[in-house]
């Protein structure tokens, strides 16, 4: 029976026009992708939307409906999963109970008829820093551990390929934040391909080289951490990838630098760079962090966007900030993250403030703001104070959701 080669380093991984399709529906639609060799790479998006399969169908743990699937440039699609030379590390640690830790990572290595297992097994401990427990059974281990084992069990193989399916979901939160930094270090040290998938859209910008967030079996934008945080394409990367205020509005006019555009009659400049649209409606976007708040009108600044005045409907302490939901009319409910540099919030539920950023951190999305309804309904003003904080921290929940 064939087996998978080892591999001296990492290889490149392509997708071409992959579909897959389920009775009922189709989980991926004509997907390209190209993962460059030795990269860190990130399959980010919400349950359900393809990138799981994605994961199974490179493992060889799903078939193809169409399309080719090529590693290191050899076209493995009717390949089964032992064929290829790819190894998965699974959110379950899948660690034999009643092996030792060591024999657990040479297992594999046994498997294939490698030479000197045990020794190969003790450098890959090594390298996740589990060599001195190497004669213990998981159960005597923490969970960190057991991930780690898993994936020193996975990397001892030198798979040209390393698949990573939410490794970190059963982890607590500094466990998880430790684990980010120590994969990102191995597969520096390894120069392995890493394909990591997960909905955690810290853990993909803290470990990845590159991101592609994925929407309804398709990649809706890829590319570096920075690029899509700081200059999203279309509203479902804007929000699911951090957080955004998005409003709508008529570009008035469209020069070399600045898009000028209307937003309920106040002036709004987003740099030419940063929006496609040069005419008719778009819908532009700022994120919460970059938002000052202000207890009086700023004076006028052309480097400068304001609006307001608007009222704070909640306050929300987090540790390094605080969140703020403000109504401004004709702009919707508008969320500011301003870091806490005092005691206390800087101003109360109920107070009058105006709002302003930069015009450099504004950007302009593809979508047509007729395909985004939820941005024509404006706060109600005439509404009692409770009665728009309420529907604002549900806004801002789902949002987040």
């Amino acid at each position: 029976m064939a087996r998978a080669a080892f591999a001296d380093s990492g290889a490149d991984l392509q997708l071409i026009g992959v579909r897959k399709e389920f009775p009922g529906f189709t989980a991926i639609d004509d997907l390209d992708l190209t993962i460059p060799a030795g990269s860190f790479f990130a399959l980010l998006g919400p349950s359900g939307c393809g990138k799981t399969t994605t994961l199974r169908l490179v493992a060889g743990l799903e078939s193809a409906t169409a399309g080719s699937i090529l590693i290191g440039g050899k076209d493995v699609t009717r390949e089964k999963a032992h064929q290829r030379p790819v190894n998965t590390v699974f959110q379950s640690y899948a660690l034999f109970p009643h092996m030792t830790v060591l024999e657990n990572v040479a297992f594999g290595l046994r498997r294939r008829g490698i030479g000197d297992p045990v020794a190969k097994a003790h450098e890959a401990l090594k390298l996740v820093e589990l060599d001195h427990v190497s004669s213990r059974k998981p159960a005597q281990l923490s969970g960190g551990q057991q991930q780690r084992v898993a994936l020193a069990r996975a990397v001892v193989n030198r798979p040209a390929l390393l698949l990573l399916d939410e490794p970190l979901g059963a982890l607590d939160l500094k466990l998880r934040r430790q684990m980010q930094l120590e994969l990102k270090t191995i597969q520096g040290e390894v120069g392995l391909t890493f394909l990591h998938v997960t909905h955690d859209q810290e853990e993909a910008m803290t470990m990845a080289d590159t991101v592609a967030v994925m929407n309804k079996g398709r990649i809706e934008q890829l590319g570096a951490p920075e690029e899509l945080y700081e200059l999203p394409r279309t509203a479902f990367v804007a929000t699911f990838l951090g957080q955004s205020n998005l409003f709508a509005g008529e570009i008035v006019s469209a020069g070399d630098d600045v898009v000028a555009i209307d937003v309920a009659g106040r002036r709004i400049a987003v740099p030419t760079s940063r929006t496609r649209r040069r005419s008719g409606r778009v819908v532009l976007g700022v994120r919460p962090e970059k938002l000052l708040l202000h207890t009086t009108a700023p004076d006028y600044d052309s480097t400068v966007n304001s609006i307001g005045p608007g009222r704070v409907l909640d306050v929300s302490f987090s540790g390094v900030s605080t969140s703020y939901l403000v109504a401004v009319p004709g702009f919707g409910t508008v969320t500011v993250f301003a870091q806490n540099m005092v005691f206390g919030p800087v101003v109360t539920v109920g107070a009058e403030v105006w709002l302003s950023w930069r015009v450099e951190h504004g950007f302009g999305l593809d979508d047509d703001p007729a395909d985004l309804p939820q941005l024509a309904l404006d706060s109600d003003s005439e509404a009692s104070l409770d009665e728009q904080r309420h529907r604002a921290v549900l806004a801002a929940t789902d949002a987040e959701l």
